[in-house]
Parts: C-alpha cells; sequence; structure tokens
C-alpha cells in the first residue's frame, strides 16, 4: 500500500495532475533517497534557485519568480525521499527562449519529448529577454567567482572551530550556512542557465555547421577546472610533493554523497582516500594529468585552427567569439559547484554539533539522529524529537526499498524492490549520450560511490550518477559509464579532462552490466556493447 502524503513525512509531496515529472539530471546533486534535513535544506533553494535563474534572463514574470506557497505548483519536489522536476515547466520556459524551444528542453533532461505534453513556442517574453539576458550574462561569471572565493576562505578558516561550538553557537552556523548555501546554488543556477548552456549550445551548432565532428571534443583542455584539481593534488600526494593531510585541507568538503547533508565526507574520514594514494603510486609517470592536460590542450587548439579554416572567412570572427566564449564560461560550472558544497558541508559540520548536543540534553538517542530533522526542527527541536525521528527513519528506510520510474505524470506510483532484480531487461548493446570521445575495451566494475576504492586501473566503472570526488577513482579507471547527465554533467566535464571515453544517460547501465562483463565502451556514438558476460 502506498505511503499517504503525511505532515511528519518530509519526504513525499503531492502532485499536481498536469505536472509530469522526471529524476534526471537531480541525482549527482541530491543522490538517491535524501534525508529530512537534507531535503529541507535543499529543496526551497532548488526552488528558489531555479526560479531566480530563468527570471534572471527574462524568461519569468514577476509573480512566477515567486515561491509557490502550494506545494502542487512546484517545480522541484520530493517523492519517495527522490528528488525530481517538472519537465513541464521547463518545456514552458524553453517555447519562450529565442535560439530553442520546449521540445528541445525536454530533450536535454529526459531524452526525448514525453507524448503528454505539447511545444507552443511564443515571443511574448522576447522584448524582455533581449533586455535582461545580456546583463545577467556579463556579470555572472565574476559572480560565481567571488562567490567561489568568498566561501572557501570562510571554510577553511572555520570548518575545524565546529567541534568546539555551544550548541547556540553551531545553530548560528548552521543559518549562516544555509544563507551562503542559498545564494550559491542560486549563482550556480543562474550561471549554468545563463551562460554555460547557451554557451555550449552557440558552440555545438558551430562544431556540426562547419562539419568539423562531435561538439564534445572542443569542450577539454581548458585548464586546471576545480573538479578536476583533486586528481593533481593526489598525484603530487602519490609523488611526496604534497601530504595526503595537505589534499585533505583543500579537498575535505568532497567525499561519498556529498551532496546529501549526512554524508561523511573525507575531512570526516580520510580511509578511503588514503587507500585511493596507494593506487596512484604504482602508477607510470606517464600518467601525470598535467601532462594529459597539456595534449588536450594542445588537441583542442589543433581542432580549433581546423574549424576555423573551413569556414568563409567573413564568418570567423563570430566563430572565434563562440571558442574564446566556450573557454572562459564552461569551465567555471565547478567552481559554483565547489562554492555550494563548501557551504553544505559548513552546515553538515554544524548539523553534527548540534546533535552531540541534543544527545547530552537527552532529545535524541544518536548524534546521526540529527538528520531526522528538518531545517526548522534542528533550530527548534519538538519535544517529542525522539518518537518523531524513529517513525522518519522507519519510513525513509522503507522508500529505500522502493523504485520509481525516471519520468510520470501526475503523483507517482512506486514499485517494490530497489530496481536491480529481474525487471531490468537483459541487452546486449546500451545506447547513451557520448560525453567524452575515445573508445576502449574494459571489464566492468558496478560501484554505488565513490568511497568503494577496490578499483583496478583500466577498469570501466558503472554508476547511476557520479559526484565531484569521483574524479579521485575516475583517474585510475579506463571509461566511465552513467545512468543519467548530459555533455555538462560532473562525470562528462571530468572524463573529457583527464582523457578517458563516457556514455552518459544509459538510464539502466547500472542495472544490466555487472562486475566483471568485458565491455566496449564508445564515448563517441554513446554506445555501450558486451562483449562478454562475466563467468562465461
Amino acid at each position: 500500500m502506498e505511503p499517504a502524503v503525511e505532515q511528519w513525512d518530509p519526504l513525499h509531496s503531492r502532485s499536481a495532475p498536469q505536472a509530469f515529472w522526471s529524476t534526471s539530471n537531480f541525482g549527482e546533486a541530491m543522490p538517491g533517497v535524501m534525508t529530512p534535513l537534507g531535503w529541507t535544506f535543499w529543496g526551497p533553494t532548488a526552488e528558489r534557485a531555479t526560479r531566480a535563474a530563468f527570471g534572471s534572463m527574462g524568461a519569468l514574470t514577476r509573480k512566477e519568480r515567486g515561491f509557490p506557497a502550494d506545494e502542487r505548483d512546484r517545480v522541484c519536489n520530493v517523492f519517495y525521499g527522490r528528488v525530481a522536476g517538472r519537465v513541464d515547466f521547463l518545456v514552458g520556459i524553453g517555447d519562450r527562449i529565442p535560439g530553442t524551444s520546449g521540445a528541445a528542453v525536454a530533450e536535454q533532461v529526459v531524452g526525448a519529448m514525453p507524448p503528454e505534453l505539447a511545444s507552443s513556442p511564443s515571443r511574448r517574453r522576447w522584448p524582455v529577454i533581449a533586455v535582461r539576458f545580456p546583463y545577467s550574462f556579463a556579470l555572472i561569471g565574476h559572480r560565481v567567482c567571488r562567490a567561489n572565493a568568498e566561501t572557501q576562505q570562510w571554510w577553511l578558516e572555520n570548518i575545524g572551530k565546529t567541534k568546539n561550538l555551544s550548541r547556540a553557537e553551531a545553530t548560528r552556523q548552521f543559518r549562516e550556512a544555509a544563507r551562503r548555501f542559498d545564494r550559491n546554488v542560486t549563482a550556480q543556477g543562474i550561471h549554468v542557465l545563463c551562460a554555460v548552456q547557451p554557451v555550449y549550445e552557440q558552440l555545438r551548432r558551430l562544431v556540426e555547421g562547419a562539419g568539423a565532428g562531435e561538439v564534445t571534443s572542443f569542450m577539454s583542455g581548458y585548464g586546471a577546472h576545480a573538479e578536476s584539481a583533486i586528481v593533481t593534488d593526489m598525484w603530487a600526494a602519490s609523488r611526496d610533493r604534497m601530504t595526503i593531510e595537505e589534499v585533505v585541507r583543500r579537498h575535505g568538503f568532497h567525499g561519498p554523497r556529498e551532496g546529501e547533508i549526512s554524508g561523511h565526507v573525507w575531512r570526516e574520514d580520510d580511509t578511503a582516500l588514503c587507500k585511493l594514494l596507494e593506487g596512484y603510486r604504482v602508477l607510470d609517470e606517464s600518467a601525470d594529468p598535467t601532462r594529459a592536460e597539456e595534449e588536450k590542450r594542445r588537441a583542442r587548439e589543433a581542432l580549433e585552427r581546423k574549424l576555423l579554416a573551413s569556414l568563409p572567412r567573413h564568418r570567423r570572427p563570430s566563430a572565434r567569439l563562440v571558442l574564446r566564449l566556450a573557454a572562459n564560461v564552461i569551465p567555471l560550472r565547478g567552481v559554483g559547484k565547489a562554492a555550494f558544497l563548501q557551504s553544505l558541508d559548513m552546515a553538515r559540520a554544524a548539523a553534527r554539533r548540534i546533535g552531540e548536543h541534543l544527545v547530552d540534553e537527552g532529545l535524541l538517542g544518536d548524534v546521526e539522529d540529527v538528520f531526522y530533522l528538518t531545517t526548522d526542527e534542528i533550530v527548534a527541536p519538538p519535544r517529542d524529537a525522539r518518537e518523531l525521528v524513529a517513525r522518519r527513519r522507519e519510513r525513509r528506510a522503507y522508500y529505500e526499498t522502493l523504485r520509481i520510474p525516471p519520468a510520470w505524470l501526475g503523483q507517482p506510483s512506486a514499485l517494490d524492490g530497489p530496481g536491480t532484480g529481474d525487471a531490468t531487461p537483459i541487452v546486449d548493446v546500451l545506447e547513451g549520450v557520448g560525453a567524452s570521445p575515445g573508445i576502449v575495451d574494459g571489464l566492468v566494475r558496478v560501484v554505488g560511490d565513490s568511497d568503494n576504492t577496490a578499483v583496478e586501473p583500466g577498469e570501466i566503472l558503472v554508476s547511476p550518477t557520479t559526484d565531484p570526488s569521483w574524479a579521485s577513482i575516475m583517474f585510475v579507471s579506463g571509461g566511465l559509464v552513467v545512468d543519467i547527465g548530459g555533455a555538462l554533467s560532473h562525470a562528462a566535464i571530468v572524463a573529457r579532462e583527464l582523457g578517458i571515453p563516457c556514455v552518459v544517460n544509459t538510464r539502466v547501465g547500472s542495472r544490466v552490466l555487472r562486475t566483471g562483463d568485458l565491455v566496449r565502451v564508445d564515448g563517441t556514438s554513446g554506445r555501450v556493447r558486451v562483449l562478454r558476460r562475466a563467468g562465461a
């Protein structure tokens, strides 16, 4: 029997009957079944950030930019603990924006235009967009970089002090982290929607129009990324040019399920990182990531020269502008993400410190129980906190036994089982999106999170999703296959910088493939072929 939507349960919501939802592209940021604190920390911010991003470019009216009081009117919601976004809302926005359409937006989000939806292009907002969009585009890069610098300094100076805070001080830190998180996620949303996506679309059109190959070949070799800096520092540590303590000091906000506030990141437990370091040590010097970075830069620049030479002289200035914008805008995607992850980690530290105080006061039985409170309750815990936590723990555990479809109309229906059983068809060819070019054969290693360090060099990593901490294990792998994502997802960006073939949006790859399967990954065509099943 499906659970009712109940006030004490923040992990299951009501949907408007005409709303079309998808869980695609949310797993990277908000993975798996959220905790009550995780969702109530993320949910309002994700809603505001989405509306602020489209509003900043002029695609939304003033009324549409406001936060909806009724959860059925929201564009970001939670069902059975999983976060989903409204595709019909995005289709409507896509129909208002010059140069794209609702159908194109739906294809980017869920792979195709759902038959339940209709695209109705309109030019009604074009005059407003013509005024606001250039302004947002011009300022957002500086805003993201400034927010990153301020947040990093704040995190470095304060994260180590949290363990000694009083309950009142920890509560103030939690509130400050929430405010910064809201600002940083909003800046990231505006940057992705007002800068990264439009520039990527222009680059794609330029490359395809010139017949110059795949656009992903033009999207690497931009220099050090925020998301690939982990690899560079881990390599330095493996060559004794940096201590593992320094790696943790710089990147300790990363770790397994880092987008969920209850996750344990590297600054709390660096065991997995230390184990992974041994894998780096055995690699030959030819694997130096700085060399690969330089090779990718030269390859990209050669492709750009070839593309420009193929164009008529009058088209070259505009083409150079697109290439320059891509080099300036696309790498900043990871910068904004690092800022909001550091804000989230400060809230994580404050929450655990508050949990310690609540245990001492007898309000909670365990520190980890704090993640079964909401953002309001962590500040002012209810008297029946123990009973409430027990009820929510039981309900969340039940949600983890369920699976829901990747897309649906109205209120979703959940199915028994976690989605790893016989219901998934056995196929020998998977179709996805080619996100990093190249072809590689290798043995599959299906992994659930980046805490899995039992990865042998050259193996093909297969997973439902990834987060920035995965860069550390992607470096030693031969290729990457991910259930969700697109050309601008974390997995795609890091794979291109590391030079490993990557296929995303396979939808069922982590359920169809098994550890030990021999596969061929074609990161250009987006195809994964099983060459031999494990044990055959």
